[in-house]
Parts: C-alpha cells; structure tokens; sequence
C-alpha cells in the first residue's frame, strides 16, 4: 500500500472563522486517509493481479437465496489468462523509456541544472526486461493465480467435479497463445490434483484441445473478425485524443513537481512500468510512487476508457462478434438438460466446460451477459443505443478495467436442477471472479430461471450471424481442433514459446 505525502498549511489566515477552520483540517485530515487507504494494486486496469480485486464487491448487492434441494449440474468456465510478461514491443518500449531518462539527465548536468527532487532510484534506472528477447509469456505468479483457482472451484463445486475424468466430461479448451495454454494446464494442475498418480502431488495427465488462430470464431472470435480489426485500427486515434488531455495534465503536474522535463511519452511508459512493477515484481514505491493518488485514478481512467470503446460496450460491433461463444455457452446447458432428462448413466455426458483465453474474450462476454451496467443502459443496449463513456474520477463508475478483466478475471455460469415445486425446475447463476454478481436482464438478481436468462439475455443477441457481422470467407475451410499431449502441456506451462509474431493488436 503506498503512503503519500500530505503538504498542510503551516500559517492559517489570521481571522479565518473556527467553523470554516474545523472544516478546512477536517477536510485536510481526510484526504490524508483517502491517500493513506490507496492501494494502487487495485487500481492497474487489466493490467491487476487477480488477488488484489477479486473479492472487491458490491456491498449493496445481496446475492439469492436457493430453493432448498437445488443442485448444480454444470458449469461454463469463461477465464483470461494469468499474470504474464510484457511484450516484446513493450519491453523495447520501456528500453527507450530508460535511454531517453538518461539522455534528459546527462542534459540537465551539462546545463547544471538540480536534480534534487528528481527520486534517487530513476538516476540509475535499467529496465528490468533488458535484453530479454521474448515476451508475453505466462507469469510464475501467473501460473499460481490459475492452480489456486482450480483447486478453489474443485471444492466449491464437489457435486460437478465428482466424476472420473475423461475429456469428454471436463473439456479443456483453450486459445493457441502460449500463455492461454499454461493457463489451462496450471487450472486442470489444481483441478485434478491429489487425483492422479504423477509425482508426490499426484497430479494425472488430461487433455487441453484448441482451434487454429485463423478459425478459432470461439474464444478468438475478435481475431477472426475482419470488420472489428477494421473498427478498432479506425477507432485507436480517438481513443488516443480521449487521453491526451489527461496526459498532459499529469505530465505538467511531474515536470514541476520533480523540475524535469518529461514528456507526454515519458509518462505514458512510466505508467505502464508502475502496472508492470506492481503486477510483476511486488514494487509499489518506484514509477508507481511517482504519480499522486489522484493521477493514478485518472490514468486508470484512459485504459478504461480504451477498454469500454475498444473491447467494451463502447460499439455493439466489440461483443456482439462473441455470439459464437455464448451459443456455446447455452447449447452446453441444453446439453446438460437433456441428459438429466434422459437419466444417462454418470460418467457419459458433460459436466463443466471450461475456456481460458484474453481480456478480448472475457470483457465482451461480459457484456453479452450485461454485467457492469449503470441504470438503464441493458434496455438501451437491447434498443441498439450507444452508451455514454465511464464517469471520470472521483465520481464512482461500474465500468473498471481491474474488476471486469483483471489477470485471471472468469466467469463462471452454473446451472443448477431445482425441485419440481419451484417455480422453474431449472436456474442458473453467474458468477464473476468467484462472487454472485446481479444480471440486469433477470431483474437485477444473480440466480435466473434458465429459460429466462435465454429469453431476455440471449435471444436478443442470435439476431446478429457472425458471418456476416465480420464479413468471413465462408469458404475458407476450417482447421480441426488440435489436442495436447501431457508433455507438450508441460513445456508450454514452463517453457512458453514467444507469441510476438506480426498481429493487427496487442492481445491482453
């Protein structure tokens, strides 16, 4: 947690009333505690690790009650990957940023100009990434977020996770990204641990299955869309001049504060080296302890905003190209009705299905669903309205990079079988990082008759055909899913292979 200075005034004006003095200290005071209780883990965007948000909730929110004798039958699994590396692209990024401090330094000595306030660490300061020649790659404390998550919903759903495994009851499917990959395999280590016979953990080999980047219109549906690649490249300038005004702002605010000439690209790579320090490392008093509380809410601010118009609820385009996920998503629940309504034998069907991939997968899935959505905006977006952008700080907003798509950030969907004498025999609930959260599509409740939840949240949506909302080559033909052997797994978790070949976006 980072503790800010505080300036208080050392001489009040001499007839300055008591009241307008009581209010001036206890406001003073105040701040000094906002500043105090700042965790700026939290405040990263996506660029958070899963353990710093996931159990920030609303408190307003009292999740369902069951109806007794209800029990879950299965489970979708939507989930980004793990803490990972940055980029190659963004690692050169930061060996400029290094290069160019220290040619601004060698300037100010040879003009003899102070560099008292200028922090002691940045006189020296070296990318931690230099020379390091691949990236992207999945984190050490990435691959825990993922164990630990798996071993969290083995034991909150034991009724679901009670089978023998087979690929056919617990799918594993994942994008071809490398730090998708691992992420997969270090969920199925927690998963299936103490289940197997490999080694003192007695972990079991099993299988993670993935489509071909060129047809992958599930999990990768934004790298197969043509329109949206067209959109985004468009739409990245805008998003750009949305920035500008705070960048300059903070970058006047530093300049005079540390009396140093940074520029506008100084400070948008020194903030990303606080989210990398701080997500990566564990350092909170170096880039990050550069920015005041206030700048660092404003400049998670611009990656929200990038986020809610790039991937977000920003055009329609960004989550309506996901359709083909959330037809999976049900038709899998359609499946798990029809076998317990047939009575087929344990073992013979499906139980959880169970995706890792990117931020460009879960924040438009999340949008499917609706989460995260102020007042009447779900009637809007079912009317085909835009939505206004995310209220600037201090005023409070849903919309949080750090909430809706944090490392690690899932969804998970769970249908539950309910006694006859309720008033639907089948509910599902969605929860979000592992907590309930309300779907303003089932009356704001977290706990939805599924017929319901097809009615209002999904019908709406299978309007829009993929094909032809990102104009696909229907005869492109189509590559069969690859499946993993336990070895190849084993080396993507450990030795990940470098994901900076040429793209049209940087994926998160």
């Amino acid at each position: 947690m980072l503790h800010f200075p505080v300036n208080f005034p050392t001489r009040l004006p001499e007839k300055m009333p008591s009241v307008a003095i009581l209010l001036l200290v206890l406001t003073l005071f105040s701040n000094s505690k906002a500043d105090q209780d700042f965790d700026v883990r939290q405040h990263l965007s996506t660029v958070t690790r899963y353990g710093a948000v996931k159990d920030i909730v609303d408190n307003s929110f009292v999740p369902s009650d069951f109806p007794v004798g209800c029990t879950p039958i299965h489970l979708n699994l939507v989930a980004r990957h793990g803490t990972r590396s940055p980029t190659k692209k963004r690692m050169r990024e930061l060996e400029k940023l290094a290069s160019h401090i220290q040619e601004r330094l060698k300037d100010a000595k040879e003009k003899n100009l102070s560099l008292l306030k200028v922090p002691a660490w940045l006189l020296k300061w070296e990318s931690p990434w230099k020379g390091k020649l691949k990236g992207g790659e999945l984190d050490s404390k990435g691959e825990e977020e993922l164990y630990q998550l798996g071993i969290r919903v083995r034991e909150r759903f034991p009724d679901i996770f009670n089978e023998e495994y087979h690929p056919d009851v617990y799918p594993i499917k994942t994008t071809q990204v490398p730090r998708a990959s691992a992420s997969a395999v270090a969920f199925g280590m927690g998963l299936f641990s103490g289940k197997g016979s490999l080694g003192p953990g007695r972990y079991r080999a099993f299988a993670v299955t993935s489509e071909s980047r060129a047809s992958d219109i599930i999990l990768r549906f934004f790298d197969c869309c043509q329109t949206y690649k067209d959109f985004r490249k468009n739409q990245e300038p805008a998003v750009d001049k949305l920035k500008e005004p705070i960048l300059a702002e903070i970058t006047c605010a530093l300049a005079k504060r540390y009396e140093f000439n940074f520029t506008r690209q100084d400070i948008s790579s020194l903030w990303f080296l606080c989210k990398q320090e701080t997500s990566l490392l564990d350092i909170t008093d170096q880039a990050c302890n550069l920015f005041s509380p206030n700048e660092v809410a404003l400049l998670e601010w611009t990656d929200d905003l990038e986020v809610f118009m790039l991937k977000g609820y920003g055009e329609s385009l960004n989550y309506r190209m996901g359709v083909p996920l959330l037809k999976d998503v049900v038709q899998s629940m359609d499946q798990a009705i029809k076998a317990k309504e047939d009575n087929q034998a344990p073992g013979s069907y499906e139980k959880a299905r169970l995706r890792f991939a990117h931020a460009e997968t879960v924040v438009p899935f999340s949008c499917l669903l609706g989460l995260f959505l102020e007042g009447s905006d779900f009637q809007r977006i079912q009317r085909e309205e835009p939505l206004g952008l995310p209220s600037k700080p201090p005023h409070k907003r849903n919309w949080r990079g750090s909430i809706v798509a944090p490392f690690a950030g899932n969804n998970m969907l769970v249908l539950y079988s309910c006694p006859t004498n309720s008033s639907s025999k089948y509910f599902m609930q969605v929860l979000h990082n592992e907590h309930p959260i309300p779907m303003p599509g089932c009356d704001g409740t977290d706990f939805c008759p599924f017929e319901v939840f097809k009615d209002r949240i999904v019908h709406p949506h299978l309007k829009h055909d993929y094909n032809t909302l990102c104009n696909v080559n229907l005869d492109q033909p189509k590559q069969k899913p690859e499946t993993s052997k336990l070895s190849q797994l084993f080396r993507w978790l450990f030795w990940p292979g470098n994901n900076d070949s040429p793209s049209h976006t940087v994926e998160l």
